[in-house]
């Protein structure tokens, strides 16, 4: 169970959104500071990602009208997008070495899995299911070489892995509660993601080794539990959860599974990502 209070000893960096007076930004929280508002604006901004050099922070933005994939220096200041299109385009993930970037689209009139080349703009559809398929949460492997998503095709959402290059398709999950929000570990050996099947009032997350499709238990609070992210060093895992009756991020160690709480007031608080070691704060 959560305890309140910071953890010490490892210093960490985490981006997240956080809703506040009914609108939601992205925010900053370091080890021993106060959050640090880092967009303001009346549409919403959600879904943030770090870029691989810890310089900038991707994230989903409703100010054109329309979801829209925009980017903001760490240390803060003017937000601008990285594409211009009139389609609803959401969740952005940057590839490790960061020229490429994977997100959900509808730019043909129904949701995919689609790459940008943000050096060329150039796209790639990686995956599309049938019309009407909910996509979700897309992260590359720690080596590039794959994709893991949620899809809702063809019978409730379950996890999958694309591979990069030949586009070839493969579940993960494959059990029926199904699954969604994946991660890959920081080793690339196992993937992370949401277990809850028929809209029950908790959920767990587990890790599934993909060699052996085994699975452990990280999180099993009498909660809806979601949103996890791993520590750069993979030691502990940050998520989002409701157990007070309120999404609150947590952090994890994975050793133990002693657990503290980062946010507290003002809203709800969700999807939390570590800044990458090479551009954290020192403590």
């Amino acid at each position: 169970m959560a305890t309140a209070g910071a953890a010490g000893g490892v210093p960490w960096e985490i981006v997240y959104e956080h809703e506040v007076d009914g609108n939601s930004d992205i925010y900053v929280l370091a080890a021993g500071g106060i959050p640090r508002r880092l967009t303001e604006h009346p549409a919403g901004d959600s879904h943030a990602r770090w870029t691989p050099d810890g310089r900038k922070v991707v994230f989903t933005t409703g100010r054109t009208g329309k979801p829209q994939i925009w980017a903001v220096a760490a240390e803060g200041g003017p937000e601008s997008p990285v594409r211009r299109n009139g389609a609803a385009e959401s969740q952005p993930d940057p590839s490790p070495d960061g020229r490429h970037l994977a997100f959900i689209s509808d730019i043909e009139g129904s949701d995919r899995l689609m790459t940008m080349d943000l050096e060329t703009g150039a796209t790639t559809a990686l995956v599309r299911h049938p019309d009407g398929t909910i996509f979700g949460n897309p992260h590359w492997s720690p080596d590039g070489a794959q994709v893991v998503f949620s899809s809702d095709w063809p019978n409730g959402h379950q996890i999958y892995a694309v591979d990069a290059a030949s586009r070839e398709v493969r579940p993960v999950s494959g059990t029926k509660p199904g699954g969604c929000e994946p991660r890959f570990t920081r080793d690339g050996r196992a993937v992370a993601f949401v277990l809850r099947g028929n809209q029950r009032p908790t959920s767990q997350l587990v890790e599934q080794d993909l060699a052996t499709g085994r699975r452990r238990i990280l999180v099993d609070w009498p909660a809806l539990n979601y949103d996890l992210a791993y520590s750069p060093d993979g030691g502990e895992v940050a998520f989002a959860s409701n157990i007070t009756g309120e999404w609150a991020i947590y952090r994890q160690r994975l050793s133990d599974g002693h657990a503290w709480r980062l946010t507290f007031g003002g809203g709800p608080a969700r999807y939390p990502d570590y800044r990458p070691r090479a551009g954290a704060a020192e403590p």
